[in-house]
């Protein structure tokens, strides 16, 4: 396993129950990974270290965490090496390295997505949202960690986001070029589908929280919270994405000679339009994996590997009808500029509140010299419960919260609000 995440902690966990794993290495992991796998302090970005770890542990199955890592070509090393991965060789992994090639795509494949227009010059970037008015979105291209986008309410605000991306360098690389486009109105959904190319498999719904606190309000995060089903993913809602959205991308690149093979993770607003694609990820989404590993009944190696293989069509996967919820605990001043080291207590009484069905996955974390847990990250630990219902799953939740020991920590206290409607959940 690459990465050092609460994704990467929910999927060993997840892998290190298949009988069909005799061990599970994560590089680098964190202190609750260590639980479930042996942690190698090689960084998931070192593309090279972690071929080489691969080749010295005589690894069978590689599976690759973040997008960092896809972008910048470590499946494709993997194979050259000989070494079986999960997830898209970099030419596919485009599809999240890129904005503008996402957006290109679906421009020349009939895809719905917002209005958009590309920029390399401030001038010509800030004449087009003059024309266009607010509120307008401002993406970074490239990777920026879930930050480089900003949803300007005010023509000055898209300004300012401009020049900070192409004048100030505030994302170096990935901000060279921007992307400007329509700001949508409806409800956003994930959607995540498993392809081997030609097979496009779904999953389960889920939806989560991307900006900072209650209400939807503050600046975007990597997401603060997020549970499973979601309640607006009806069945007729699920294939038109599917129809619309999902296959005609997996064909493009198919057809383009870079197939798709991995996780496709698609942000979707529901409009009044019908779906439409706002961004596209090419690994499990962070919080999102957390549920969807928690309601997974099948193994899940066996789908990962036949995804890698070609022969998704043979997987068939069992979910469990309860529903999950994670609340996402990050250090006090994330997103912007934060403390690490602090300690964090508790966690063994917040496990055992949820008699089973509550699992802390940890994202940012580490171990002191004294062996005491700490805070190394912005999202440092993942609060997940599942039972029968979202309501339920959300009280269980920040139970277990709230007997964590972590004065230096902050969460949101609405996780699921929409979906715990009346008459919902």
């Amino acid at each position: 396993m690459v990465g050092s995440g609460g994704r990467e902690h929910a999927l060993c966990w997840s892998i290190a129950a298949s009988p069909l794993v005799d061990e599970v290495l994560c590089a680098p992991g964190n202190a609750g990974i260590a639980n479930d796998a042996r942690c190698i302090p090689v960084s998931a970005d070192d593309v090279m270290g972690i071929v080489q770890l691969a080749k010295d542990e005589a690894v069978d199955f590689v599976v690759v965490g973040p997008e960092i890592a896809l972008v910048a070509g470590l499946v494709d090393r993997l194979d050259d090496a000989g070494i079986k991965a999960f997830g898209p060789t970099a030419a596919a992994a485009q599809l999240e390295g890129s904005k503008s090639f996402m957006k290109d795509l679906c421009a020349s494949h009939d895809i719905p997505t917002a209005t958009y227009s590309r920029f390399t010059d401030a001038d010509a970037a800030r004449a087009y949202i003059t024309a266009r008015g607010a509120p307008i979105v401002i993406k970074a291209d490239g990777l920026t960690a879930g930050k480089g986008v900003t949803v300007a309410q005010t023509v000055d605000e898209a300004y300012t986001a401009v020049d900070e991306a192409v004048i100030d360098g505030q994302f170096g690389s990935a901000g060279r070029e921007i992307v400007i486009e329509e700001f949508l109105v409806g409800e956003e959904v994930s959607f995540f589908a498993l392809c081997d190319g030609k097979t496009v498999l779904p999953l389960v719904s889920s939806q989560d929280h991307k900006t900072a606190f209650d209400g939807d309000k503050g600046p975007n995060t990597g997401g603060m919270g997020a549970y499973s089903p979601a309640p607006i993913m009806t069945e007729v809602l699920a294939e038109d994405i599917m129809d619309r959205i999902i296959q005609p991308t997996v064909t493009a690149m198919a057809e383009a000679g870079t197939p798709f093979k991995g996780v496709l993770y698609a942000g979707i607003m529901v409009t009044d339009d019908g779906p439409k694609l706002l961004e596209y990820n090419v690994r499990f989404g962070d919080p999102e994996c957390q549920v969807l590993c928690m309601r997974l009944m099948s193994d899940l190696v066996p789908a990962l590997m036949a995804t890698h293989d070609g022969v998704l069509d043979t997987i068939h996967l069992r979910w469990r009808k309860d529903a999950a919820l994670t609340v996402i605990m990050a250090t006090k001043g994330y997103p912007k500029a934060y403390e690490t080291g602090s300690s964090i207590g508790g966690i063994e009484e917040a496990t055992a509140s949820g008699a089973g069905d509550v699992v802390i996955f940890h994202a940012g974390t580490s171990l002191s010299e004294s062996g005491q847990l700490i805070a190394i990250g912005g999202r440092v630990l993942n609060v997940t419960a599942r039972t029968d219902t979202i309501e339920r799953a959300q009280a269980l939740a920040y139970k277990a919260v709230d007997l964590i020991d972590w004065p230096e920590g902050f969460c949101r206290r609405d996780i699921g609000w929409r979906a715990i409607k009346p008459g919902i959940g």
